[in-house]
């Protein structure tokens, strides 16, 4: 049996004054906080943690907790937010810890993303920068901070990481060094000292270990004909006696291909995704020479998508594919064991995940949440099969009486049902309500059955809130992905719109009080709906959308990526058809548009057209920016104010 002791501290210890204004609406401040833990490892002995977590304004924090001394969490560093921020760190031996940071900057009118990677020791001292700083002869310039591609767990304080390389040459001299592009180095965290274990190659784009410190797999750009732009193709090789052999070719533009992911050294294979029938399947390949190709796992409804992996090795245990819910299927019996266990512990309901695991396995640090549940994190101790709380990712969140979340599907004009997931608020009979539908962003993504912030926070407000997995959505294979869902816009939006046609005809949505709310290419579709069904939707948000598809070409110019963008779209009259600032004469419901001014995915172009072309018209718009912020507006104060003037302007 599981023994599920207290918790080992109080949750409190990790809340964060914030110098914000107050909101009108209470709500909005603890929906739109940024989550309390938002990267955690588990040091290789299972006595240690480390997460990061927001601090006041734009600030991060790294801290850790020593899980034999105590509850007081430690601060190891910290990045401003101005301009960088750290993304995550995990653990190169039991006292020393590595960390990516990177932001953004404005330079030349061009928004550059920059990345670092540093070593640091749980108590904040002896810091080392690990990415490659440029010699003063370089030609060129990389902002890339590299990646750590292997813990080295048999090594105290060693790591594999990628790194690019410079050409260098001094004038006036023949002093050169040509060798430029991605290399694999050996780096001690603590020195800094590195050593060469594959060469600089101009046209690697990745490398993948077996986790024992070997490098089995290389990925190769192909370049579109003789220019040097992506063709939205890699070609990966594998090693076999000291020497690269092809394994296959990715397209990734089109989704073809075996993308590889990780690799067993005891079966000498690597797993990977793809097509299979339709859809995407765990695909394995031998590495002896033979090339023996198996299908691992498949499933006749839905893409098989993820890997579940475990420990300093990131063994590979099982996979994961998302129907109503999210299924894990393990390879693994005594982790399936596990997870069968810790899911009756908890809850049926609730989804286990394996976040972090000791170097020998048996201190394994554990995610669980729900729809109703943001995430807690658990140490669970295989010998003692004590399962004791942690922390919480949204702590202020979870005294809400939150919603549950009900997978659905509806009838789309053509008979098709598209699956989505209705929530409603508590409490509230389910007729005559406010109510949004929210198309999800990408369009190569899909909405899963889970707890969501943004949706959350609207129920709260009294919407009923649908999440349409329309046609053009990933994860249910090629049929269903259509041409994508710029290509294919009109059966993508239809299929949004029928999501709200829906909501009325069931007696759940108040007609005149249906409105849209979507982010990125959600927010594409929340504008374009009222352009193929103007008197549907009563208003409509849109958070960081493409406004118009000849602009995202057009923009794409400049990134290395551009053609493979511009085929995405595609050419021909859905160009013009297909974009809400060209047809804003058929939009008649009150828009409000909100955007970060540093955005990369989508420029802020796209709403600053939106915004001109809306007024030109005499139409109603409500236009916000924020300045310093990316696609994913990933500060409190920001998603704040977000929700309280959305709320505030959606009918009920």
């Amino acid at each position: 049996m599981l023994n599920i002791s207290k918790p080992l501290f109080a949750v409190s210890v990790f809340a964060y004054t914030f110098s914000t204004p107050v909101f009108a609406n209470d709500q909005a401040k603890i929906f739109g906080s940024m989550p309390a833990v938002q990267s955690i490892s588990l040091s290789p002995d299972g006595t240690k943690i480390a997460f990061i977590s927001p601090g006041p304004g734009l600030q991060t924090d790294l801290y850790s907790i020593d899980l034999n001394k105590g509850n007081e969490p430690v601060r190891v560093t910290t990045s401003s937010g101005d301009p960088e921020n750290l993304f995550w760190c995990g653990w190169v031996s039991n006292e020393r810890l590595a960390c990516k940071i990177g932001g953004l900057e404005k330079y030349a009118g061009d928004i550059l993303g920059f990345s670092s990677m540093f070593a640091v020791n749980a108590d904040g001292s002896k810091p080392m920068l690990l990415s490659k700083r440029p010699p003063r002869n370089a030609i060129g310039y990389n902002l890339g901070g590299g990646n750590i591609i292997d813990w080295l767990p048999q090594d105290d304080n060693m790591i594999l990481m990628t790194r690019y390389h410079l050409k260098t040459g001094a004038a006036g001299t023949l002093i050169r060094n040509l060798d430029e592009g991605l290399a694999v180095e050996r780096i001690d965290t603590i020195t800094g000292k590195s050593k060469m274990i594959e060469r600089p190659k101009d046209e690697a784009v990745e490398y993948i270990t077996d986790g024992v410190g070997n490098v089995r797999i290389k990925g190769s750009r192909i370049k579109k004909g003789s220019t040097e732009l992506d063709s939205g193709q890699i070609q990966y090789f594998y090693q076999s006696d000291n020497d690269w052999r092809s394994l296959g070719r990715l397209d990734y533009s089109n989704r073809r291909g075996f993308n590889p992911y990780a690799v067993d050294p005891k079966t000498d294979r690597v797993y990977g995704f793809a097509p299979y029938k339709g859809r995407k399947a765990l695909v394995s390949i031998a590495l002896d020479g033979s090339a023996e190709q198996q299908v691992v796992f498949a499933h006749d409804q839905v893409d098989v998508d993820a890997l579940i992996r475990i420990g300093r090795n990131q063994r590979v245990v099982g996979v994961s594919y998302a129907t109503d819910k999210r299924k894990g299927v393990y390879f693994d019996p005594t982790l399936e064991k596990l997870a069968n266990a810790l899911g009756k512990a908890l809850g049926e309901n609730y989804s286990i995940q394996f976040a972090d695991a000791s170097l020998d396995e048996n201190t394994l640090l554990i995610w669980a949440g729900s729809d109703v549940d943001p995430g807690q994190y658990f140490l669970f101790d295989k010998t003692t099969k004590q399962l004791r709380p942690l922390l919480g990712v949204r702590p202020s969140v979870e005294n809400n009486n939150l919603a549950e979340v009900k997978p659905i599907s509806y009838p789309a004009a053509d008979g098709t049902m598209i699956p989505g997931y209705l929530t409603m608020p508590v409490g509230t009979a389910a007729k005559d309500l406010p109510a949004i539908v929210m198309p999800h962003g990408g369009p190569g993504a899909r909405d899963e059955w889970g707890f969501d912030w943004l949706a959350q926070f609207y129920v709260s407000q009294g919407f009923a809130v649908l999440q349409p997995n329309f046609r053009g959505s990933a994860g249910y294979g090629e049929e269903w992905y259509k041409e994508n869902g710029f290509q294919s816009w009109r059966t993508s939006v239809g299929d949004v719109n029928d999501a709200g046609k829906w909501l009325i005809s069931q007696g759940i949505a108040k007609p005149s009080a249906l409105s849209i709310v979507g982010w990125s290419y959600g927010g594409y579709a929340a504008l374009q709906s009222a352009v193929l069904d103007p008197d549907l939707f009563k208003a409509i948000v849109a958070i960081a959308p493409v406004t118009d598809l000849a602009t995202l070409k057009s923009n794409s110019r400049a990134y290395y990526s551009g053609a493979v963008t511009r085929e995405f779209v595609g050419s021909g009259p859905h160009v013009r058809e297909g974009s809400p600032a060209q047809n804003v004469d058929k939009i008649n419901a009150p828009v409000m548009l909100f955007h970060g001014d540093y955005d990369r995915n989508v420029a802020i172009e796209h709403s600053n057209l939106m915004n001109r072309k809306l007024k030109s018209a005499g139409k109603q718009v409500t236009y916000i920016k924020y300045e310093k912020l990316a696609h994913s507006l990933r500060n409190s104060q920001a998603r704040q104010d977000m929700l309280e003037k959305s709320a505030s302007f959606l009918p009920k």
